[in-house]
């Protein structure tokens, strides 16, 4: 038997099991307002390490070995994390893939990766079996039986095996696997907006080390982080899931992020921490004051794009304070705005380690107040900048240049030093010459009653000028059959300088959103060619 590394997920846990074995550290909740909740899941140390070793063995039988790729395929599950944990113990590889992938898209992840099996919950069941011809390495299927809404008929299920009846079955120990620290243990795909998605290698020692990213954010030792955010992105396992299973704080998990369900989730499980991304904030922030909004215990919450026009009224009326964090999977590096630290709107300066800065397209340092590409690298340029994509290593290499890893993303710097996020590289909305900040707009149209969500982005402007754009803003009315889009107009009107105001105010039953909340702008812009009866403009007296 193998010295254990702490650093090594599955290590970790067997090392908890014995000494805090009844230690709850996962709380899978599934609190109801309405009082029809189904029993909460409670994983402990112990439970999390027995339910890995039985879906290791069951691998193991299936053929699975060191290096091999199986892909996990559910939402936020007890049983996605003791699948991680599997894998851990194997040497294998997971790859986490959005439930709610289909058709083209979840058969280029199998194929890419090379998955040799997929553990599906029943409602992604259907869109597993409709690919699994065109996956030829894929030899076979577990699926866990949930009855959530979605579930596939029961016939499907005959198609594969149960992972209910694995853990089900007597605990089989498994003889962990040797490893390497520099060795993969996940592949998470990017989301593929500019081409196909890529696929991130994060290793063994990756895992380990975000375990610890906790003591960045300043985690206290009674921390509870909550999420509703996807395992299948890497924010959730951040913020909440591996620094509870490294340094054993309660996490709260939910299976999907609810924003009318949040605050009282907190309140319930008493969370002092979450996570949320971009348009979260906006969402957030657009529910209907409430009396009892500071009334919680969260005291701070991990953000990744807060807007600015928002961010100190949403701080007041919460409660709360936000540590703004920027990084990227594929990137090189963090960096952290502590609350109070810095000017509102930045995302703060670089953790200790890295290096960070702007700069042009001949790797030029870019001055104060100019945008250019958000750069990292290892302090002092010692070390690998570089990310491994898997399969890929054309992309892996053009990812460097000049010696820094290239984000994608634009923005800038102060004076003194503070970075800030200005758009996606190729993004950002011009409009008469002036560059829009969608976060006033959304801000404006989220306090209106009528709106429940909002989101907005350009579209090539009906002028015809070189690089202008239109604004459009998709807004999920409150009750459609009443909303006032010309009330809606009025407001923004009254709240925002001219060239501000929406072009379009697009209707929308739900905006479509990736796994980490993250607003899927080509498919609203799909939806302006095929329901054009959603938009509206604003009819102005001559």
């Amino acid at each position: 038997m193998s010295e254990r590394n702490d650093l090594r997920l599955s290590d970790a846990i067997e090392t908890r099991a014995e000494r805090r074995p009844d230690h709850d550290v996962l709380t899978f909740e599934h609190y109801s307002l309405d009082g029809g909740a189904t029993p909460d899941e409670v994983r402990t140390y112990r439970a999390l390490r027995d339910n890995a070793h039985r879906i290791a063995a069951h691998l193991k039988r299936k053929g699975l070995q060191k290096g091999d790729r199986f892909a996990i395929m559910m939402r936020n599950h007890p049983e996605f994390v003791e699948a991680m944990i599997a894998a851990s113990l194997l040497g294998a590889v997971f790859v986490p893939i959005d439930p709610r992938t289909r058709g083209e898209k979840l058969a280029f992840l199998i194929g890419n990766s090379g998955s040799r099996g997929i553990i599906a919950a029943d409602y992604a069941l259907g869109a597993v079996l409709a690919v699994r011809a065109r996956c030829p390495a894929l030899a076979w299927v577990l699926a866990l039986e949930t009855r959530e809404d979605g579930a596939c008929a029961p016939a499907d299920l005959h198609h594969a095996d149960s992972l209910r009846n694995v853990l089900a079955g007597p605990v089989v120990t498994v003889e962990a696997t040797h490893v390497e620290l520099t060795d993969p243990l996940q592949i998470v795909y990017t989301s593929g907006t500019t081409g196909d998605p890529k696929g991130v290698v994060g290793s063994v020692q990756r895992a380990g080390g975000t375990g610890w990213v906790g003591q960045l954010f300043g985690y206290q030792p009674d921390e509870r982080p909550y999420t509703g955010l996807s395992f299948t992105h890497t924010n959730a396992q951040t913020t909440a899931l591996l620094p509870a299973l490294f340094a054993g704080h309660r996490a709260i998990i939910s299976r999907r992020f609810t924003k009318s369900r949040l605050w009282d989730v907190c309140r319930r499980y008493g969370a002092t921490s979450f996570s949320m991304l971009g348009g979260m904030a906006t969402a957030i922030f657009s529910e209907p004051p409430r009396a009892n909004d500071a009334d919680n215990p969260v005291r701070m919450i991990i953000s990744g794009g807060t807007p600015a026009a928002i961010w100190e009224p949403f701080e007041k009326r919460f409660g709360v304070q936000i540590l703004e964090i920027y990084g990227a999977n594929d990137g090189c590096g963090m960096a952290i705005r502590r609350p109070g630290e810095g000017p509102i709107g930045s995302f703060g300066k670089p953790i200790p380690g890295f290096d960070m800065k702007i700069l042009d397209e001949e790797g030029h340092e870019c001055p104060p107040g100019v945008v250019g590409e958000i750069c990292g690298r290892p302090q002092g340029g010692d070390g690998d900048p570089g990310v491994e994509y898997f399969g890929n290593a054309e992309a892996s290499k053009n990812k460097i240049q000049h010696g820094w890893n290239r984000s994608g993303d634009m923005g800038h710097r102060d004076a003194d030093g503070w970075f800030y996020f200005d758009c996606r590289k190729g993004g950002g909305i011009r409009r008469n010459g002036d560059f829009i900040d969608p976060s006033f707009v959304e801000r404006v149209i989220a306090e209106d009653p009528q709106v429940d969500d909002v989101f907005v982005y350009g579209i090539p402007a009906s002028s015809g000028a070189p690089g202008e754009r239109d604004v459009v803003a998709t807004v999920v009315p409150v009750d459609r059959t009443c909303f006032d889009p010309g009330i809606l107009f009025a407001r923004c009107r009254a709240g925002l300088e001219p060239n501000f105001v929406p072009s379009y105010l697009q209707l929308v039953d739900e905006i479509p959103k990736t796994a980490s909340e993250k607003p899927q702008e080509r498919f609203l812009v799909e939806r302006l060619r095929t329901h054009p009866e959603d938009l509206h403009r604003e009819c102005r007296k001559p």
